[in-house]
């Protein structure tokens, strides 16, 4: 077991998952993931959340490990999701007289999973604002729905002042991937987390208030210095803000003609003094990494090529996955080519008009096969209505 030190009291007992390929089957996650799971050693010993089937052997381990010979006798369940829940079952049975602390919908949920005889008998039901008094250790009960689950909730230890903060300030990486946190955290947050700013905005105001000097997430590092960036951050994402100044360009290219006219725009806008613009291949890049852009910069333009009179795939996953998570607040271009019929414009659009406070600036581009002079002076016009 890695030596993660959150106190005296706190103890680590996750793993890592350097093998995994995708993450919920599909998210790319070139440097893993990890799974946390926490124990507080007091009068009382609580459990905070179990681990994913691929690492249950390395979890009981550790979990025997920090608990010496004792019995633990709280199990709290702040996300049934089966990387976090998948061994609910396995602790029950190797320690029969843990209770199971969670919420009204916890409870609901939890039969769907598991087969527990006697569930009544050794459930405690929680709401907002209710404690658990281990000894020294009290910990608070903040409800967090649909931080993604109904069920999410999330604990805060008084003595320590940690809260645990189920998927919330998450990241993806294992826990000895040296990376800069805001970007796996970004890739995490607008794909896992991001259709429900309403709800991490409510979050925010009901920690607001608490004194917090770590959080422990599910994945991810555990954070502890400057917790007023990483509270920011999610501010920012929730409340759906631009959070870099730049222009993204997601390009959808059959045969690389639309790229050109791509790469061309960039260095227009650049000569127009913008200074950063992103050019993304949407066939090449990981989805969750274009969306994660799409959301990080104010203004979009859209490329694609017309495929069977409709948008190139890559493009259409793309604005379907935006529209998925509540995209909006964005100023944003349309580009698109066809040889005989262009018509991807006219989808693109269609899509973003369901999204909420979408500006689509004119004019609309419309490049037949290959760039030519006139494009190039519509791609002026374009660059100077995106940047103005």
């Amino acid at each position: 077991m890695k030596d993660i030190t959150i106190s005296s009291d706190i103890k680590y007992i996750g793993a890592d998952d350097k093998d995994i390929e995708l993450f919920e089957n599909q998210y790319k996650v070139p440097n893993g993931v990890s799974y946390n799971s926490y124990v507080i050693l007091d009068d009382k010993i609580a459990v905070l959340d179990t681990i994913d089937k691929r690492k249950t052997n390395e979890w009981i381990e550790n979990l025997e490990k920090v608990l010496n010979g004792k019995l633990p006798d709280y199990l709290i369940i702040s996300h049934l999701e089966p990387d976090h829940g998948y061994n609910i079952k396995t602790i029950i049975d190797k320690y029969p007289s843990i209770k199971i602390v969670g919420n009204n919908k916890t409870f609901a949920f939890l039969p769907q999973f598991f087969d527990i005889n006697d569930l009544e008998e050794r459930k405690i039901e929680v709401k907002d604002g209710d404690e658990l008094d281990l000894g020294k250790h009290k910990l608070r009960f903040i409800m967090a729905p649909m931080i993604h689950w109904p069920e999410v909730m999330m604990e805060y230890d008084e003595l320590e002042k940690v809260l645990f903060s189920a998927d919330g300030f998450g990241k993806f990486g294992t826990l000895d991937t040296e990376e800069d946190w805001d970007c796996e955290a970004r890739r995490y947050y607008f794909n896992i987390v991001g259709k429900y700013g309403v709800q991490v905005q409510a979050l925010l105001k009901k920690i607001s208030a608490l004194e917090i000097q770590s959080i422990c997430p599910l994945h991810g590092p555990i954070l502890k210095g400057n917790l007023s960036h990483y509270i920011e951050k999610y501010d920012i994402w929730s409340k759906y803000e631009v959070e870099s100044e730049g222009i993204y360009i997601a390009c959808a290219s059959i045969h690389g003609n639309t790229f050109e006219a791509c790469e061309k725009l960039k260095n227009i806008l650049e000569e127009k003094g913008a200074t950063k613009v992103v050019l993304a291949d949407l066939s090449k890049v990981d989805l969750s990494e274009a969306l994660e852009d799409a959301f990080r910069y104010g203004k979009i333009i859209f490329v694609s090529s017309t495929y069977n009179m409709e948008i190139f795939s890559p493009m259409r996953n793309l604005l379907l996955d935006l529209k998925e998570k509540n995209y909006q607040n964005r100023k944003v271009g349309i580009i698109e080519n066809g040889t005989w019929g262009p018509n991807s414009a006219k989808g693109m659009k269609e899509i973003l008009s369901t999204m909420k406070n979408i500006e689509i600036v004119e004019p609309t581009v419309t490049i037949r096969s290959t760039l030519k002079n006139h494009d190039i002076e519509k791609l002026n016009e374009l660059a100077e209505a995106i940047l103005h």
